[in-house]
């Protein structure tokens, strides 16, 4: 049989006998561990002596403890600790490799200031030289040269502004749109816009734009804003008149209003009629102007607000007064108020209706029944709860009848206590305010 197989089996506790059977000259303990064993317990004494337990406050529960810090230097070190992932394999913090790219706080008037949270989507246009004249407009404070809308923005906000005037007839609210669009560059486009939409509306509307463009002069629109306004509405006339025939004739009328308004020069015209000769829009704006009595006739240029004259429309209110009181029909006589479309010109009905209404009733106002002078108070009672006709336009007409009341008195010695007996009516019907 072979040697190695006579051999004992090799365990860990046989290990060292395989090699030193004897064991001879192998300390069961070496002088090293021995050494590091009497460190390890010397180190355990001084640590117990250091920390000891300090009660400030003898005789309660409440303790405050301090515990003494070790001056041995060969201690650990909470300094040397290093922290997180500063460990083995930490690129050196000197290289800049982990530092986090922040921008400082620049100055404002540093040439690369730029604020980063104050970005917003803005048109801005350069103006090289330019100087800040107080009125320009403004984002987060800071100045924005340019319009701050496009051009073709500024037409689409313009046309809903006087669309929104013609429901309204609020100038004061139109300013303050334009204000608010702050495009002052395009001001000239408002006065082509705003009198090309009413081109295709009524008598009312335009009549609104006149007035509209006498609350924009001098502010916001300039004398120059105006001239070049009128410059780009009469150079466009061409294709206006393919949609609208008597555009010409309606600009003239514009025209010539405006220079009774006092909104353009009366050289306007003539340097117009010099530089284009023959041009039947400033033709018809002479004629217009060389008229006698031409500023009386050109503030009615549209009529009452409805485009036809003062004279017919005082016979349609008669004729609409007589059918009333014959068939006392309230939605009737509604709807023909509504036809007449001259909401300027109601104070005219209240006070022809009135009158009309005493002549009726006879010299003696004896009527035991219901007398015409009730029918109409009911009548302004029914406008008025409807919105068809203002409380304003009733206090101005029963004002007007006050000052030809003694000339109805001629006619009806008892006008003065009907006109009273109307008021008292008219007051408990709600049309007419409380003085």
């Amino acid at each position: 049989m072979a040697d190695f197989q006579k051999r004992s089996e090799v365990t860990v506790e046989t290990m060292g006998r395989v090699h030193n059977p004897s064991g001879e000259g192998v300390r069961p303990v070496s002088s090293e561990v021995k050494k590091k064993t009497v460190k390890y317990n010397n180190h355990n004494v001084q640590l117990t002596d250091n920390h000891d337990t300090k009660v400030k406050e003898v005789g309660t529960s409440r303790r405050n403890i301090t515990r003494k810090k070790g001056g041995n230097d060969q201690l650990y070190n909470n300094k040397n600790k290093k922290q997180g992932g500063s460990g083995k394999g930490k690129w050196d913090a000197l290289d800049g490799s982990d530092i986090v790219d922040v921008p400082e706080a620049l100055d404002e008037n540093d040439p690369n200031y730029d604020d980063f949270a104050e970005e917003g989507k803005y048109i801005l246009s350069s103006n090289h030289g330019a100087e800040s004249n107080g009125n320009d407009a403004r984002v987060n404070n800071r100045i924005v040269y340019g319009p701050m809308l496009t051009l073709q923005e500024f037409k689409i906000r313009v046309g809903e502004a006087v669309r929104e005037y013609f429901n309204s007839a609020d100038c004061d609210e139109f300013v303050r749109s334009v204000d608010e669009m702050q495009c002052k560059e395009y001001h000239p486009e408002i006065i082509k816009k705003v009198i090309s939409l009413s081109l295709d509306e009524g008598p009312r509307e335009r009549e609104l734009i006149s007035r509209l463009l006498t609350c924009l002069h001098p502010y916001p629109l300039k004398d120059e804003d105006m001239d070049k306004g009128f410059e780009l509405l009469l150079d466009s006339l061409d294709d206006l008149t393919i949609d609208i025939p008597d555009a010409k004739s309606m600009v003239g009328c514009f025209l010539a209003r405006a220079i009774v308004d006092e909104v353009l020069p009366p050289a306007f015209v003539s340097n117009r009629n010099n530089n284009n000769p023959g041009d039947e829009v400033t033709e018809k704006a002479v004629t217009l102007l060389s008229r006698e009595h031409c500023t009386a006739r050109l503030e009615k240029v549209w009529g009452p607000g409805d485009g036809r004259p003062v004279s017919e429309l005082k016979d349609v209110i008669d004729q609409l007064v007589e059918e009333y009181l014959l068939s006392r029909e309230l939605d009737e006589a509604a709807r023909c108020v509504r036809e007449m479309n001259a909401p300027h010109f109601h104070h005219e009905l209240v006070k022809r209706a009135v009158r009309l209404a005493m002549e009726k009733d006879g010299l003696d106002h004896n009527d035991t029944g219901v007398s015409c002078l009730d029918a109409v108070a009911a009548l302004f009672s029914f406008l008025v709860k409807n919105a068809i006709v203002s409380e304003y336009q009733v206090s101005k007409g029963v004002s007007r009848l006050h000052k030809v009341i003694a000339d109805i008195k001629l006619d009806v010695p008892a006008a003065p206590a009907m006109l009273e007996e109307f008021e008292k009516m008219a007051r408990e019907g709600g049309c007419l305010i409380s003085a």
